[in-house]
């Protein structure tokens, strides 16, 4: 039996029948005490090896209910977190590795993310931790990250780069992204970089290059379906089938002419549902809307905005076909137009947030300096009433309340106006209409808070003399910041200046200047 095999020693050996060699003197026999002993120890080995492995499955249940237990616990951090975006575990993982020098853990961290969520990471390190980790990543590196990346940080990853590299991404990226990639450096790179560049790629990028920066033909993907106008329903969707460099995501088919111009737009739910026999132009649709190639960036997306396009074509000056631009490349855009009009109201810019200190303080120095100038002018303004403000020392203690409400009006009446002349809902019709309408409110909310501050006045300096001047002064101040607050951007954006840029600066001139002159000046006449 089983235990007979694994049983050793003298005492397992047995003789012929019979015969007493198998034991000591004086004792038994083999077919007595020495079959039993056999037996003995046979099941002796047999109730051991169950023992031992109902310990073994004892010990593998207690560690899949532990293993249970931390798949939960993970699930519920996860759940704890967004569903989307590097988590501040995985992060901090990263960060470790790095300083420890554990190179070859960064990719198996990395490679399971989203490449936006690999280019959040990137973002958050500082540039020598940029510059490892995109050396650690050696050829798993995704070129899709650089898409996502903020356009500081990626001139400085792209710097880390040999030109070899960058032509090999340029060939694996979609046309527009890797126009836009390419557009980020200067000519000599990329006279020296296309020409590693697989000529059909070349001719693309090149073409791309041409249009102005920001326009629709930099924004534009070459990749798209076009088919005849005489082709049948069957036929497209034959082709569709069998081609084998379709785009990646694509939401209507274009139908050109014999010169290549569009005449029509095909929506996939339309051609699924059609007669294999009917022909496109049956069932296309032909009031589609076209984007000039030189059209800006910011004129496209309130296109798309306006008409809730999904996809539309860019045509070139002779109207024939070069490209489809994308809802998701509009999106970026409108993201793009919204943070650079925030930025400019505060005078500072994108690199700011990722740029070098030295890169950071140059930039942020020329509004600075700008803001010193408006102080002084609203400096010398108060210096020609010194000697009221000596006589009243009231005077200085309610003066920069009268200041600081105006320049606040001011610039609550002067986002509304930047924001809508940006989304082009203030024209020539209604600006007049706008204009009273901000006036008249920044009126109401200066007799609202006229009455606040004279009464707190009186309460605080027991003079009502002092009561009315301040209200005045402050109904007058808001009533200005909420006239200049329109008037500033529209004169602005009538000159051809971005009014986010500039309307700032002269804003806080006018109502610091305002509020002075007239706070100060009704002092001079009325408590003098």
């Amino acid at each position: 039996m089983a235990g007979d095999d694994s049983i050793e020693g003298p005492d397992a050996r047995t003789g012929p029948a019979g015969g007493g060699d198998s034991t000591g003197p004086g004792g038994p026999g083999a077919d007595g005490l020495g079959a039993d002993t056999v037996e003995a120890v046979a099941v002796a080995a047999a109730e051991a090896a169950a023992k031992k492995r109902k310990v073994k499955k004892k010990d593998l249940k207690a560690k899949i209910r532990q293993l249970e237990a931390e798949i939960e616990e993970t699930r519920n951090q996860v759940l704890d977190e967004p569903l989307y975006g590097m988590t501040p575990k995985l992060e901090a993982a990263v960060i470790r590795a790095l300083e420890q020098e554990r190179l070859p853990v960064v990719p198996r961290l990395l490679r399971p993310l989203h490449p936006a969520d690999q280019a959040d990471l990137i973002e958050r390190l500082d540039g020598d931790d940029r510059e490892v980790l995109i050396g650690a990543m050696g050829a798993a590196f995704d070129p899709e990250v650089l898409v996502y990346l903020d356009d500081t940080v990626r001139e400085e990853i792209l710097a880390h780069l040999d030109e070899a590299q960058i032509a090999r991404f340029l060939s694996v990226l979609d046309s527009d992204d890797a126009v836009d990639l390419i557009g980020e450096l200067d000519e000599d790179e990329q006279a020296r970089i296309l020409q590693a560049v697989p000529a059909k790629d070349r001719v693309i990028l090149e073409q791309g290059l041409t249009f102005p920066e920001s326009s629709a033909g930099r924004l534009m993907q070459r990749e798209m379906v076009v088919v005849p106008a005489h082709w049948t329903v069957g036929q497209t969707i034959d082709f569709l089938r069998t081609v084998r460099d379709l785009p990646d995501d694509f939401y209507a088919i274009y139908v050109v002419d014999p010169a290549h111009r569009p005449v029509g737009e095909l929506v996939l739910s339309h051609l699924l549902r059609s007669k294999r026999p009917v022909r496109v132009s049956d069932i296309m649709r032909k009031d589609f809307r076209r984007v000039p190639a030189a059209m800006d960036q910011e004129e496209v997306a309130l296109l798309f905005r306006q008409y809730g396009l999904v996809a539309a074509p860019v045509v070139a000056d002779d109207e024939r076909l070069l490209g489809v631009i994308t809802v998701d490349d509009v999106v970026d855009v409108i993201d793009e137009e919204a943070e650079e009009d925030l930025m400019r109201l505060g005078g500072v810019s994108e690199i700011d947030l990722y740029g070098t200190l030295w890169d950071t303080t140059r930039s942020r120095f020329p509004w600075l300096m700008v803001n010193l100038g408006t102080a002084i002018a609203a400096s010398l303004v108060i210096g020609l009433f010194e000697a009221t403000i000596q006589k009243v020392v009231a005077l200085a203690v309610l003066m920069p309340i009268v200041a600081s409400m105006g320049g606040n009006a001011g610039t609550q009446t002067l986002t509304v106006a930047v924001r809508a002349l940006a989304m082009r809902d203030i024209d020539t019709r209604n600006a007049m209409r706008f204009i009273a309408k901000e006036t008249l409110a920044g009126s109401l909310n200066g007799l609202a808070f006229a009455v606040v501050m004279a009464g707190a006045s009186v309460l605080w300096f027991g003079d009502t003399r002092i009561a009315w001047i301040i209200a005045v002064a402050m109904v007058l101040n808001l009533l200005v910041a909420g006239l200049v607050g329109t008037l500033i951007p529209l004169g602005l954006q009538r000159v051809k200046v971005d009014p986010a840029v500039a309307s700032g600066v002269f804003l806080t001139t006018v109502t610091d200047v305002v509020g002075f002159f007239v706070f100060l000046g009704l002092a001079t006449l009325v408590l003098l």
